[in-house]
């Protein structure tokens, strides 16, 4: 006669069993979602890819129109900023220190993206010695955010290695993966604000050879205040 087993180890068999069934049914259906979600995910990046390509094909006819009529075209104003911090702390006034804070530069070569309208323009002025700044191309806004893309998860700096991650972050917002994020910011979306406080500001590598001239602005041949479109040289340089 087989010994009889002790009523605790069955009992922790039993528990076992519904454990694994448990996690059995949890991955099964991860999977199934993950499934459904990366061919949303695929039809999202195929729109958003088709919108850009209209956008650059419009602006492209739209220039040769106003050409081909004797004048040319206005294009609109750019309404996103990436701004650039080139100079340190020292001799900072206490007002100008306070900006920079409010605009998340707290160390040199941190860089963040901002709306423009006029109330970031009027900071931007304030600090203007202390930042570079203009309007990124949509190939910089990729490089950022796939290069040096870092989420902030409670009080947590993660790296953007997942589309959960966003997920988790801004599903709510509707926004469920890196593409997502990356349309979110270049156009300045209605999820602007939850979008760009959910990224990290970039931390960037010093240029090869350094900033020289960081006290001169750009238009005086120095690296501080608007160098409009020309910022996206600089960020490739220390990105």
């Amino acid at each position: 006669m087989a010994p009889a087993v002790p009523e605790t180890v069955l009992r922790k068999r039993k528990r076992n069993e519904q454990w694994a069934a448990a996690k059995a049914a949890a991955a099964a259906e991860a999977s199934a979602k993950s499934k459904s979600q990366r061919k949303e995910i695929f039809k999202r990046a195929e729109q958003y890819v088709q919108e850009y390509r209209k956008q650059e094909a419009d602006l492209v006819r739209l220039r040769r129109a106003g050409k081909a009529s004797g004048g040319f075209y206005v294009e609109p104003e750019a309404k996103l900023l990436f701004v650039v911090r080139i100079r340190g702390m020292n001799d900072v006034a206490p007002k100008t220190k306070k900006i920079l804070q409010l605009l998340r530069l707290r160390r040199i070569n941190s860089g963040v993206f901002l709306r423009v309208n006029k109330a970031t323009l009027n900071m931007l002025q304030k600090v203007e010695p202390y930042v570079a700044y203009g309007y990124p191309n949509l190939k910089t806004v990729k490089e950022l955010v796939y290069k040096r893309g870092f989420g902030k998860v409670g009080k947590d700096r993660i790296a953007l290695t997942d589309n959960s991650i966003v997920e988790k972050a801004l599903g709510e917002s509707g926004i469920i993966c890196v593409e997502d994020l990356i349309h979110e910011i270049y156009t300045v979306g209605p999820n602007f604000k939850q979008a760009n406080n959910f990224l990290w500001p970039f931390r960037l590598s010093s240029p090869k050879g350094g900033i020289d001239k960081k006290r001169l602005h750009f238009i005086e041949g120095g690296q501080a205040g608007n160098r409009e479109h020309l910022i996206n040289n600089l960020v490739r340089n220390m990105n």
